[in-house]
Formats: C-alpha cells, sequence, structure tokens
C-alpha cells in the first residue's frame, strides 16, 4: 500500500515539478543571445589614424588636413566633425592629457608651457609613463583644476591601449590613470591588430588604439566601424604633427550614421572639444561624470557636409592673422584720407568719414565672412565696405546723429547672426577665434567693450538735436537706461552673446550714463548705485539662463552650478591669470600706455573736445558726456571682469575715439559770420546752434 502510495505521488508531484523548472528556465535570464537575454556591456574604443596618402611637412597641412577628412567621410556609418585640439598651440602630447583630464587651459598658463616627455614602460600585462611625475606637478601648478588620468580613472579596471610595433606609443596617453598605468597595453604586428582590439575589449570597458597608416590602416577602419556592435562607441581622431592650432577630423560611430558633430561646449554644429571626448566616453559607458570634466556629451545635428566642414576649417584657421593687418590697413587709410581731405580743404568732412568707418567696422568684417577670400581681398572688402557705409552714412545722415546708424545696424545684424545659426561672427576677424580653442560661440572680448561704446554713443546722436526739446528731463536718461538693459540681454543671452563680463561692463557703463543725465547728476549715493549694477546685472543674467537656457549658459554653467568652492576658485583664479597674462602679450602694453594717455589728454581737453556739441545746446553736451562716460566705464570695468584683461579698455578707446573725432569735425556752416568766426566759437564753447542739415560752405560741401 504504501509503494501505491509512494508511485501515486511520484506520478502526480513530478510534472508539477518539470512544469515549474520550464517555467523557471524561461523566465530565467539566457546568456546563449535569444530573447531575454542581458544586454552587453557598453564599450568604447578610441582610435588614432594617420590618413591614407596624407603628405608630410608643414607646407602640406592643409593637404593632409583635407585627406582626413575625406578619410573619415568614406567611411560609412561615421558621423564627422572637426575636433578643437587645444587651448592655444597645438602638441600631441597636450591633447592626449586634456582627453585624460577632461579639461584644459592655454599653454601658456602652464609651467612650463609643454608636456614633458613621456615613455610608455612595460610593467606586467599593462605599462607605466616615465615623467608622469612632472605631469602631475605641471598641471598641478596650473591656474584651475586639472587631473590627468581622470578618464581612465573613471573607468572601472582603467583603460586597455593596442599599439603597433614600430610606431609611438605616445597616443596611450589617453588610456594612462592618474597615476600614468595604463591597465592593459597590447604590441604587435599591424595585421594582428583588429583581433587584439576585439581582445582587449572582452576585458575592458575603454581601449585606446593607434591604428597603422598607409592602406592596411584604411581597411582596419573601415572592418572595425564595419562590424562595430550596437552596444560600442567608437571615436576616430585624426594624429597630426605639432602645429601653432588645430582643427582635427574626428567621426564617432554610435551617436547616428551621416550626421555633423555638435556638443554644448561649442555650440557650432559641425564643431566639438577635445574635453568633450571623456564626458562622451563616460555618458556611453554609463559612468558618473566627475565634477572636474569641463566638457560636454557629443551628439549630432544636421546631415553631414564635408565640404563645408572643410570651409568652415579653412576659414577658421586664417581670421585671426588677419585681425591686425586689417586694423592697421584701416589705420593707415584713414589718416590718408583726412591728410587729403585738409589738404583739398575738406579736412572736417573727411574725418567725419573716417571715423564713421571705424564705427562702420563690427558691421564691415561680416560681409567677407559669407566667403573664402584671400587675406588681401579682406583687407580690400572690409575696408572699402567700412568707407562706402561711413560715406553714405555721412550723405544721408545730419551731424551729429551718424552713429546711431552703425550702431543699431552692428547690434542688430549680431543678433540675427547668433539667432540664425549663420555662423558669420565666429568666421569674421572680430568673431571669438573658435581655431583658438578657448571660445566658440557669442561675442567676444574683441567686440564687448566696443559694442557699448557703439550703444551709448547711438543713444546720444538719435537724441541730438538742433532744438533740444525741454521739459522732459528724465527722458534721456531713461533712453540709455533702455539702451544698456538692451544691450545687456543681448551680450549676456547664451544664444545671442554668452558673455558674463560683458553683462557687468555693459551694466556699470549703462549705470554711469544715466546717472549722469539725471536731475542732480553723479552724487555720492548715485555712485554707490553704480557699484551695484554689475551685480544686478548678472543676477538679471541668471534668470534669464534659467528661464530660457534651462541653466546651461554660460553664467549658471559655469558659476551657478559650480560644484565645490574649489570650482569657483579655479574660475577666478583662471580667469584674472589669464587676464593679466593676455595683458603682457605683444604689443599691448604699449598700446596700453597710448590709451591711458588719450584718455588724459580727452579729460584735460574735454571742453574744447565737446565745444561742437555745446554750440547745440548744455542739454547735448551733457548727452554727449554722459555716453563718453558710459563707455570709458564699459573699458575700465572690462579689465576686471574680462580674460583679455586690457584688451577691453583699448578696444573702447578706441571707440571713443572715433566719436569724439567724428563730434569735433562738425560742419562748419556760414551762419552768424565768417568761417575763421565760426572756428572761434566751437573752440571757445560758445553757445550757438548751427544750422545743421544745411550745405557747407564751398570748401565743406558735404551734407552736416
Amino acid at each position: 500500500m504504501s509503494d501505491f502510495r509512494t508511485a501515486a505521488a511520484a506520478a502526480l508531484v513530478g510534472p508539477l515539478v518539470l512544469a515549474a523548472a520550464a517555467i523557471a528556465a524561461h523566465a530565467a535570464p539566457s546568456v546563449s543571445g535569444r530573447p531575454g537575454a542581458p544586454a552587453p556591456s557598453k564599450t568604447a574604443l578610441l582610435l588614432f589614424v594617420t590618413p591614407t596618402g596624407a603628405p608630410g611637412g608643414s607646407g602640406a597641412r592643409a593637404a593632409a588636413d583635407d585627406a582626413a577628412l575625406a578619410e573619415l567621410r568614406g567611411v560609412p556609418g561615421l558621423s564627422l566633425g572637426l575636433l578643437s585640439a587645444t587651448e592655444g598651440v597645438f602638441r600631441a602630447e597636450q591633447l592626449l592629457l586634456d582627453i585624460s583630464a577632461g579639461d584644459r587651459v592655454e599653454y601658456a598658463s602652464y609651467h612650463p608651457s609643454f608636456p614633458p616627455p613621456l615613455v610608455l614602460r612595460r610593467v606586467g600585462a599593462g605599462g607605466v609613463f616615465a615623467g608622469w611625475a612632472a605631469v602631475l606637478a605641471r598641471a598641478h601648478a596650473a591656474p584651475q583644476l586639472i587631473s590627468p588620468g581622470l578618464l581612465a580613472g573613471s573607468v572601472p579596471g582603467g583603460a586597455a591601449y593596442a599599439g603597433v610595433q614600430g610606431q609611438s606609443a605616445i597616443d596611450a596617453v589617453a588610456a594612462a590613470d592618474p597615476g600614468g598605468r595604463v591597465a592593459a597595453w597590447s604590441n604587435g604586428p599591424a595585421a594582428t591588430l583588429p583581433a587584439r582590439i576585439s581582445g582587449l575589449l572582452s576585458a575592458h570597458r575603454l581601449v585606446v588604439a593607434d591604428l597603422p597608416g598607409g592602406t592596411a590602416g584604411s581597411r582596419q577602419l573601415h572592418a572595425i566601424v564595419a562590424t562595430r556592435p550596437a552596444s560600442e562607441l567608437v571615436m576616430v581622431v585624426q594624429r597630426a604633427p605639432d602645429r601653432e592650432q588645430a582643427l582635427l577630423a574626428i567621426g564617432i560611430a554610435g551617436l547616428g550614421a551621416d550626421r555633423e558633430l555638435t556638443s554644448q561646449t561649442t555650440r557650432q554644429r559641425g564643431l566639438v572639444a577635445s574635453i568633450d571626448l571623456p564626458v562622451s566616453i563616460l555618458d556611453q559607458l554609463g559612468r558618473p561624470v566627475p565634477s572636474a570634466m569641463r566638457g560636454a556629451a557629443i551628439h549630432t545635428d544636421r546631415s553631414v557636409d564635408a565640404a563645408s566642414l572643410r570651409a568652415l576649417r579653412e576659414r577658421l584657421l586664417v581670421v585671426a592673422g588677419r585681425r591686425m593687418p586689417t586694423l592697421l590697413w584701416l589705420a593707415i587709410v584713414s589718416a590718408s584720407l583726412m591728410l587729403l581731405g585738409a589738404a583739398v580743404g575738406r579736412g572736417r568732412a573727411a574725418a567725419r568719414v573716417a571715423a564713421l568707418a571705424w564705427l562702420w567696422l563690427p558691421t564691415a568684417t561680416l560681409l567677407p565672412a559669407t566667403s573664402a577670400p584671400s587675406k588681401a581681398a579682406e583687407i580690400v572688402v572690409i575696408i572699402a565696405a567700412s568707407l562706402l557705409l561711413a560715406l553714405i552714412t555721412e550723405r544721408l545722415v545730419p551731424w551729429p546723429r551718424a552713429p546711431a546708424l552703425p550702431a543699431v545696424v552692428a547690434i542688430a545684424a549680431l543678433t540675427v547672426d547668433a539667432l540664425a545659426g549663420t555662423q558669420l561672427l565666429i568666421r569674421s576677424i572680430l568673431g571669438p577665434n573658435p581655431a583658438f580653442g578657448a571660445r566658440f560661440y557669442g561675442i567676444g572680448n574683441e567686440l564687448k567693450s566696443g559694442l557699448a561704446v557703439l550703444a551709448f554713443g547711438g543713444v546720444a546722436a538719435a537724441l541730438s538735436r538742433a532744438d533740444p526739446r525741454r521739459g522732459a528731463p528724465r527722458r534721456p536718461a531713461l533712453a540709455m537706461a533702455g539702451a544698456g538693459i538692451v544691450l545687456a540681454v543681448i551680450e549676456g543671452s547664451a544664444r545671442i552673446g554668452a558673455g558674463v563680463g560683458g553683462v557687468a561692463l555693459v551694466s556699470a557703463g549703462a549705470a554711469v550714463a544715466t546717472a549722469w543725465l539725471l536731475p542732480g547728476g553723479l552724487n555720492r549715493r548715485r555712485l554707490g548705485l553704480v557699484a551695484l549694477a554689475p551685480l544686478v546685472g548678472l543676477v538679471g543674467l541668471a534668470v534669464l539662463d534659467l528661464l530660457f537656457a534651462h541653466g546651461s549658459g554660460h553664467f549658471t554653467g559655469s558659476v551657478l552650478h559650480a560644484r565645490s568652492a574649489e570650482d569657483l576658485r579655479d574660475l577666478l583664479v583662471r580667469r584674472y591669470t589669464d587676464a593679466w597674462d593676455a595683458s603682457k602679450d605683444g604689443l599691448m602694453p604699449e598700446a596700453l600706455l597710448v590709451c591711458l594717455l588719450a584718455i588724459a589728454a580727452g579729460l584735460y581737453w574735454r571742453r574744447w573736445l565737446l565745444a561742437p556739441v555745446r554750440a547745440l545746446g548744455a542739454d547735448t553736451a551733457e548727452l554727449w558726456s554722459a555716453a563718453l562716460a558710459g563707455g570709458l566705464t564699459a573699458g575700465v570695468v572690462g579689465i576686471f571682469v574680462e580674460d583679455s584683461g586690457t584688451l577691453l579698455l583699448v578696444v573702447a578707446v578706441a571707440a571713443l575715439a572715433a566719436l569724439v573725432t567724428y563730434l569735433r569735425a562738425a560742419p562748419v556752416s556760414p551762419h552768424n559770420g565768417s568761417k575763421s568766426a565760426t572756428r572761434r566759437n566751437l573752440r571757445s564753447g560758445a553757445p550757438r546752434p548751427p544750422r545743421v542739415g544745411v550745405r557747407e560752405s564751398a570748401s565743406e560741401s558735404t551734407r552736416g
């Protein structure tokens, strides 16, 4: 009987156990790749490649860069872009250190300026870099928190490197951890490289590799991208020799195919920065991004256009070298024009045209940015456009209202360019110079204080009248304050100017000009309020960033989102270190001395300089005095809030000099006596309203 019960129980329980086992097996994760299998671990592969057929030598760098873009464009599955390799002078070792750290500063901020020699030594299955202690010491002395090796140190198990026998292993720096160690190092024949890379990826989530040169490397690149699993991110970076500036070709598989790369670091289509690579790698691996990394994850934009990228690279690499020659030639042409005008008896008209040409310069520089002219052609176009616009303005707009037109047009053109994404400003000689690697978007330091002078002068010009209206003493002050608010929003907006310092200097300048025009002038109480104006402007900028840029603006991203007190310290130390270094570059000390002398002379002879507008009435004279004081304040404040230091004051003084030259060259009217009598009135500052808008005498027939 017991045997029968046992058999019956087995017959009943057995199928239930088998059914439960089957259910459990079906529900359990599978390792065979069938439905229900766990997702494979995500990996990242960083490849460095020398383009096939890329010529050598410094004279063939452009051809090598073109070959790199063409090489990567021909690989199916890659999205393409340009890589801002370093900040300032390009050194391959510095690029690799920047990638390993996720942060960078200008080479001149390091001591010594360039990285020490690094040699990878075999240690067990991996390696360690000899000379790494010098790398750490150099980074720790920089005016910013730089942590070489942070990328590999943030990946569990570290990073691996695959090299080719006979090639330098310097690219392994990107795989080094904070101690200079590479977790695994595979070195062997070029033919075995793909297999060795695959083996390393099975044990390490991040692998850095050097592809061989020539057609062998090209074939391997195509094969690696074509057989890439969906869980793998492949980054391909052009290998290049040292040079002054570098915008290298970069391709990425895993972010979509045949698209242009971009990031929040650059906010420019087709352009990313070296510090974006480690952030993108950690994002791919699902690892947290350390606070010391400053880059942003790379993403894709529009369909790739290799020809457009090539044109952008060529343009960005030449604009900086054309800035000073253009300004020098414009100065020569302006001086020649005034001398010629004086020789034929039309010196005042010539001076007004020359002064207006300088005020039109920000707009004129955008014209050749639409194409790729030669250096000589660009200089000619900019100077000719500036003079033509000045001449048209002089003929159509009576003195002293003409400066209002270039002010409105310049600010409007820059705003439209930023909102439309036409990239004219970054391609112009007065743009932020992305090839240098410090700033990629917005209004650069070359324009911030100059635009402030233009804006304040434009308000004074627009409100100048031969017969000033009475009874509205606060109207000019409100107009000046409104112009300051508008310009501060433009210079600070994340989508347009993206300039924290620009907001501070415009706010300070507008506050001075506004207080100057209020009844009672600049008293002690108002001076205290003026001192608070930059702080108020920054608070307003923070609100704009949070409302319209979702907290990703330049100000909130660098200040309000600082992760520690060290972040803020590094930001301030770097800014003022860079400002001090910039103030010592080239002829900047001499330019500063000239500006200080010009300011002193202007203050000493201010009544003589403003005598022509004083002849229009005391209200007009005060209006222009306020505008000039506000512009000078913007330049002075710019020294302390921007990392270009005294450049902001030099630009402001140059713009102020153009305005004063225009005002001093008032048309001579035959009203109330001879020309000599009129000139005596102007010199003395006597309040004699001229007949503005009529033809000048025979020798000054230009319309006033």
